[in-house]
């Protein structure tokens, strides 16, 4: 059936690649015109036929693509079942999970991951014809409740770093050419998609102002300056009416923010709007809603009740019409309706590997890739705590290191992963850079009085606990409370594997706790008690080699949060409540939380002076350069996230106590200053006024403030808004 397949893809290209015998196969036609023509050449029953997620229409020579996961590298395997039916894995590059890439605050990074996962998407395509080239990612979901069963998908709370990161990530699939995309960025779940128990019936309820300020940021951002083209409806009502049947994606994502490519719904969301939302009373209703909403692929079973609905007048010709232009218009920048000659991209798998790379060996095996994943784990990896100066550790001088826990010689894979070409556990890496001169010993920590009694003839104890991502169960089962996945969310922050970090630290003070997490835990007493922790996510093939880097300081970890670790579920609102401003998120925490939003450590010091705005006050329009000298006035080489937030003293408007406006990774050599300039334009400053329906810049008094986290600000300015 393989064989079969690929050689009916390779005769369905013939046509589009041969002499044109359609307008629509002229690359010098205006890429309306040819749409038009393409609709115009369709059946009713191909246009609906392309309503699907391949809009294949094999009469016409027209070879569709269909879309493939990605969030973290291209899933053609994995815990999912990506890879499809009795068809052979092939493995891809794996980094981090999503939580971990927005952990290193790094956009250039993510635009480099993402460009590998392009890269590989469009080579898995052309050599072993499988896959596709609508990637689904990034996810531009916030993270705004620890509690989030998919928390491990999201970069963060903060609509401005996530937003930050989903363009880069866009940006990177799609490549640089200014014709044709490597991949196509399909962005998920639009949107307020934060809670998994009820997803398919519950309601997302707040307010347009929290809509333009909020949840809907990283999307326009992604949109607007990523150029993403596509993105997925997600599964919850807003404000009662399904996403998937809301008016806001043509009033707001289309004619405010100028989409026009993709917009798909969430499997089986059709059928959710009739079945467990009980908005509509029929399938064929529920069909021509969200085609007036603007949906044009559907992930469920759409084709009878979109014909129903063409039969009862509930929609037309014309309005399948005008949605497909969208999906015709992803295409046309894929350039599949172009010969494969002049797509810069088309012959990625199919021609040899370029200049520079090994001949004939599949791209997840180069060099470059494995470098590539190892720095992204290394610059995900956050410091905790480091207290005695613990770590990093001396491989010259340490003699025996005990490595323990149920997490330490596995790498766990989530449900969107892939299948990586090779996996470094935390155990094969530390005894990697340890050394034949020091004994590593393990234990899975099931016998915590085992695990504490080798912990005690070591000289240093790694502790590695935290979650599983697929809760290491069937679909819709997590056993811990504290487990969290897709379809299910957390009913505790406690990690209850604290209880071996206990037992070990009572026979060993010299322990290093890592929690390898996909969400935020309640760990006051890891906090309290071990001197040295580190927080990493799942999933990355060079999990162990990064880790080892950091604890033995060959990289010095300079990772943040982007999530607030609250010290107390009792410090959140009810999981249901989506008004931000009842005390969620750093924006409106009024507790102090265990660590904050922003937060990590370094093994060196920084010091920052000569705060500088190029101007003392903002109109409606301009931009202020802000400037900040930072040196490393430490003894060790290391990266620090400088970060901008702004705050309203005296504002008539509720706002938020202090919000991220701006940040840059910079590298500091020991000794070294640097002036860090971020921009400030006034627009990132306003305010959604619900009365007037626009965004207005507040008079008044706006302050600057800058530092290393969201509760270490360093220093301040206040500039005037006129």
């Amino acid at each position: 059936m393989h064989r079969l397949a690929s050689c009916l893809l390779f005769l369905l290209i013939v046509p589009v690649t041969a002499q044109p015998t359609h307008a629509f196969q002229n690359p010098a036609l205006s890429a309306e015109a040819r749409i038009t023509d393409v609709l115009a050449s369709m059946t009713v029953d191909e246009k609906i036929e392309a309503l699907g997620t391949n809009p294949t229409v094999p009469r016409l020579g027209i070879v569709g693509t269909q879309h493939v996961e990605g969030l973290h590298g291209l899933a053609l395997g994995g815990p999912g079942g990506w890879e499809g039916r009795n068809q052979t894995v092939i493995p891809t590059t794996q980094f981090p999970q999503a939580r971990g890439l927005g952990q290193t605050w790094d956009p250039a990074l993510l635009q480099q991951a993402a460009a590998v996962e392009g890269y590989e998407a469009r080579y898995a395509f052309g050599k072993y014809h499988r896959g596709g080239m609508v990637v689904r990612a990034p996810n531009a979901d916030l993270s705004r409740d620890p509690r989030w069963g998919r928390s491990e998908e999201s970069y963060g709370e903060d609509p401005f770093l996530v937003g930050t990161l989903a363009t880069a990530f866009a940006k990177g699939l799609q490549g640089t050419d200014a014709r044709y995309w490597m991949t196509a960025s399909l962005l998920k779940h639009f949107m307020a998609n934060s809670n998994e128990d009820g997803r398919d019936s519950t309601s997302s309820d707040f307010d347009m102002r929290l809509f333009q300020e909020y949840y809907s940021v990283p999307f326009r951002m992604a949109i607007e300056d990523g150029k993403s083209n596509a993105f997925m409806a997600s599964y919850n009502e807003w404000n009662g009416v399904p996403m998937a049947g809301n008016p806001v994606l043509r009033d707001v994502v289309m004619k405010v923010w100028g989409f026009d490519g993709i917009i798909c719904t969430d499997a089986g969301a059709l059928t959710n709007m009739v079945k467990s939302q009980h908005l509509y009373k029929t399938m064929p209703e529920a069909a021509a809603v969200a085609i007036h909403a603007g949906i044009n692929q559907f992930l469920d079973d759409y084709k009878k009740p979109v014909r129903d609905a063409l039969e009862q007048k509930l929609i037309t010709t014309e309005d399948l019409d005008r949605n497909l232009r969208g999906v015709f218009r992803v295409m046309l920048r894929l350039g599949m309706l172009d010969p494969v000659s002049s797509v810069l991209y088309a012959r990625i798998g199919i021609d040899e590997n370029p200049k520079g790379m090994p001949a004939g060996i599949d791209p997840w095996w180069w060099e470059q890739h494995k470098a590539l994943a190892r720095r992204v784990t290394d610059e995900s990896i956050v410091l905790l705590k480091n207290d005695r100066s613990v770590l990093p550790l001396n491989a010259g001088k340490v003699k025996s290191i005990a490595v323990i826990g149920p997490l330490a010689d596995r790498v766990a894979l989530d449900w969107y992963s892939g299948t990586p070409p090779f996996a470094v556990t935390p155990l094969a890496g530390i005894k990697a850079r340890a050394g034949a001169g020091v004994s590593v010993t393990y234990s899975d920590g099931r016998d915590a009085v085992q695990a504490a009694a080798m912990a005690a003839k070591a000289e240093i104890a790694v502790v590695i606990i935290g979650n599983h991502p697929t809760c290491d169960a069937g679909w819709n089962k997590c056993p811990v409370a504290s487990d969290g996945k897709e379809a299910m969310d957390r009913k505790s922050l406690t990690l209850e594997q604290e209880s071996l970090a206990k037992a070990v630290y009572a026979a060993n003070p010299n322990t290093v706790v890592v929690l390898q997490a996909s969400f935020p835990y309640t760990t006051n007493w890891t906090q309290q008690n071990i001197p040295a922790i580190l927080a990493m996510t799942h999933n990355s093939e060079e999990q162990g080699d990064g880790l080892a880097d950091v604890l033995f300081g060959d990289y010095n970890p300079a990772g943040r949060l982007t999530q607030t670790w609250v010290a107390s579920m009792d410090q959140l609102p009810p999981m249901m409540d989506y008004d931000l401003r009842h005390g969620r998120t750093y924006l409106y925490l009024r507790d102090k939380p265990l660590y904050a939003f922003g937060f990590g450590l370094s093994f060196t010091k920084f010091a920052y002076s000569n705060l500088k705005s190029s101007a003392s006050a903002i109109k409606t329009g301009e931009e202020v350069s802000v400037s900040v000298d930072v040196k490393n006035i430490g003894g060790r080489d290391g990266d620090e996230v400088v970060q901008m937030y702004c705050a309203y003293p005296g504002s008539a408007v509720p706002r938020p106590f202090e919000e991220l406006k701006g940040f840059a990774r910079v590298s500091l050599k020991a000794g070294e200053q640097k002036t860090v300039r971020l921009r400030l334009p006034a627009k990132s400053l306003s305010y959604w006024n619900n009365k007037s329906a626009a965004f207005a810049l507040e008079q008044g008094k706006v302050e600057i403030r800058i530092g290393s986290s969201s509760d270490d600000i360093k220093l301040r300015q206040t500039i005037a808004v006129q």
